[in-house]
């Protein structure tokens, strides 16, 4: 595997395309990477993504289908309770118009649709509109995903019989982290939804976010969890510090940054999708620029195109004709389980 000479960055680009999991020398080196050696970093995350993922580049969209009064009070979020914001309240939407707003973004490119909502886990009623959201949602010929707190294996049983196909359950940060931003629930009650939804062999997104004040340790430790849960669809979400939070102080991650986070995630987890969400534009700049060509080329395989939760996202075109002119296989992946 290693070369005469090889230094421990080149041992740890040449570890993740055996698909073997980084030593402490090599994960240092990625971790620990000097700017002049970006570039070389970067162009190893590339590589391994060719190896275990080619070229495709799948897109997906959301919908806040219910948004505002969380019981929960993590810290980064503007839906939550104990935090004064302008983020928008409102009910679970009616299931017709999730239905439109699926079949709107299939016509914009997206392959998978997730339906998202505020709370732990949602009322009897909203079950049941979360239920007829998710039948028009594969109607409108999308992959349905659903992002709702914590469900039961009834409950996610029922959602399959209605043609769910995956599930989002971010873990958000390392375990070692989670109380410094979130008390309302515990670390392995999130855990225990990933690992549920796996066994009914969904596809499952489970990720993170990145600029909270975690250390490079603690992003190696999430990282770290999601591959010994099995975890292959990993969304990649950066801080917006929204006004009325806890983090509404924290500065933005600088681009470089963010490039280095998505390449320790690619050397990790080599044959994961990784899926670049929230704080993209914000972050990397508008769509079309310099900084958005680099989220493409970063080892990344996917994107959220189309808004975010509380936050307005890029048009979609602009995402799709950058994707085009840099090459990417744009084909229908929507389908294929866990994938």
């Amino acid at each position: 595997m290693s070369e005469p000479g090889m230094d421990d960055l080149g041992r740890a680009l040449a570890l993740a395309l055996e698909n073997r999991a980084l030593d402490d020398a090599a994960l240092a080196a990625v971790t620990d990477c000097a700017p002049a050696d970006l570039p070389r970093l970067l162009d190893g995350a590339r590589a391994v993504r060719r190896k275990f993922l080619g070229g495709a580049l799948s897109l997906c969209a959301i919908i806040n289908a219910k948004s505002g009064a969380c019981t929960e009070d993590c810290a980064f979020c503007a839906q939550s309770s104990r935090h004064h914001t302008q983020s928008p309240r409102h009910g679970f939407l009616d299931p017709g118009e999730i239905g439109r707003a699926a079949a709107e973004m299939r016509a914009r490119g997206a392959q998978r649709f997730g339906i998202v909502a505020s709370g732990l886990a949602p009322s009897d009623g909203d079950f049941d509109k979360l239920l007829r959201a998710v039948e028009l949602v594969a109607a409108a010929g999308l992959a349905p995903d659903v992002s709702v707190g914590v469900l039961t294996r009834e409950r996610l049983r029922r959602l399959k019989d209605a043609g769910l196909s995956g599930v989002h359950h971010n873990l958000e940060v390392a375990r070692s982290f989670f109380p410094h931003i979130c008390t309302t629930h515990d670390y392995e009650d999130d855990v225990a939804a990933v690992r549920l939804a796996l066994a009914e062999g969904l596809f499952v997104c489970s990720g993170g976010i990145f600029g909270l004040g975690e250390s490079w340790a603690q992003r190696a430790e999430l990282a770290a969890t999601l591959r010994e849960l099995g975890v292959v669809n990993v969304p990649m979400n950066f801080l917006i510090p929204i006004a009325g939070t806890r983090m509404e102080h924290r500065p933005v991650l600088a681009p470089a940054e963010a490039l280095r986070i998505l390449a320790l995630f690619r050397l990790m987890l080599p044959a994961a999708h990784l899926r670049v969400c929230g704080g993209r534009g914000t972050v990397f700049g508008p769509a079309g620029e310099a900084g958005q060509r680099a989220v493409f080329d970063s080892g990344a395989s996917g994107v959220m195109i189309g808004d975010y939760l509380t936050i307005a996202g890029a048009p979609p075109e602009a995402d799709l004709a950058l994707a085009r002119a840099m090459g990417f296989d744009l084909a229908d992946t929507a389908a294929g389980g866990r994938e």
